[in-house]
C-alpha cells in the first residue's frame, strides 16, 4: 500500500523566534509547490508562532513537540492543545525518550496525550525504541511492544489513520550509531503487525511508520528504501536547511 512519505523536523530545544523563522523561510523557499512528501516542522514553544506565520501558503505543516493533556487550568509551564491548534499545529511529538527519560513520563501518562490531541484534531506522532542495555538483552520488540500498546490504550478504531508512530531506538539518538536498514526494517515490520492486531490489517497498512534514530543524508535512501519505513523524524539534521531539504529529497524518490 502507497503511503505518503513524511519528514519531520524535532528541533529540540534549539532555534529562538527569529532563527526558527529565518530557517522555516529557507526550507519553504526550497520545497516550493512539490508535494510529494509530507514535510513538517516542530520548533520549541517559544518559535511556534513565529515560525507559523512563516507557514502560511506553504506545504510546509507546523507541529509541536509536547502537549498537557487537560484542557486548561493550573499547570505552571505547561501548553495545551488548544493553544497548538490557535496557532494552526496540526501536529505534536508525544512520547519521545527524551521526555521518557529526563521527566519520568510513563505509557499511562503519553496515552492521555494521544488520546488528549486526537480529541483536538492533533496527529500524534507516537514515539517508541529500546535503550541500548534493552536491545542487548534482547528486549526490543517487548519494549516497542509494551509502549505501543500502552500508548494506544483506548483510541478508537475510526481515530488510526491520524497517527503516526516513530521508531526511535534510544541509542541512536543524537549519537551518530543507526540502526541497519535490516535492523529498522525489522522493528518497523514489528510495529505494523502490532497495529493490525491493534486495529485491522488496511488501517495498519494506512498508518505511517519513520524512523528516528539518527537520519540523515548520508544514510536516509537505504533507510527509506524499507517497505515499511514511512519517513524519518529528524532531529540535528532539520537544524540547517540543506540537510534537511536533502532528506525530503531522499523520501520524494520512495513516494
Amino acid at each position: 500500500m502507497q503511503r505518503k512519505p513524511i519528514i519531520a523536523g524535532n528541533w529540540k530545544m534549539n532555534k529562538n523566534a527569529a532563527e526558527g523563522a529565518a530557517l522555516v523561510e529557507e526550507i519553504v523557499a526550497a520545497v516550493g509547490q512539490d508535494h510529494a512528501v509530507e514535510v513538517v516542522v516542530c520548533p520549541p514553544f517559544t518559535a511556534l508562532e513565529s515560525v507559523s506565520s512563516k507557514l502560511e501558503s506553504s506545504g510546509v505543516k507546523l507541529g509541536a513537540q509536547n502537549l498537557y493533556p487537560e484542557a486548561s487550568g493550573a499547570y505552571t509551564g505547561e501548553i495545551s492543545a488548544e493553544m497548538l491548534r490557535h496557532l494552526f499545529a496540526s501536529y505534536v511529538i508525544l512520547g519521545h525518550s527524551e521526555r521518557r527519560a529526563y521527566f519520568a513520563e510513563d505509557d499511562a501518562f503519553i496515552n492521555r496525550k494521544v488520546r488528549h490531541a486526537i480529541a483536538n484534531q492533533l496527529r500524534p506522532i507516537l514515539c517508541v525504541g529500546e535503550t541500548l542495555e534493552e536491545r542487548d538483552g534482547g528486549k526490543t520488540l517487548e519494549v516497542v511492544r509494551r509502549q505501543l500498546e500502552g500508548g494506544l490504550e483506548g483510541v478508537e478504531n475510526g481515530d488510526a489513520p491520524l497517527l503516526v508512530i516513530a521508531y526511535e531506538p534510544v541509542w541512536a539518538i543524537g549519537t551518530g550509531k543507526t540502526a541497519t536498514p535490516e535492523m529498522a526494517q525489522e522493528v518497523h515490520a514489528f510495529i505494523r503487525q502490532i497495529l493490525a492486531k491493534r486495529f485491522n490489517k488496511t488501517a495498519a497498512g494506512k498508518i505511517r511508520i519513520l524512523y528516528g534514530g539518527s537520519m540523515k543524508p548520508s544514510n536516509a535512501a537505504e533507510l527509506l528504501a524499507q517497505a515499511d519505513i514511512d519517513g524519518g523524524l529528524i532531529g540535528g539534521a532539520s537544524l540547517e536547511a540543506k540537510s534537511f531539504f536533502e532528506l525530503i529529497q531522499a523520501a520524494k524518490q520512495r513516494s
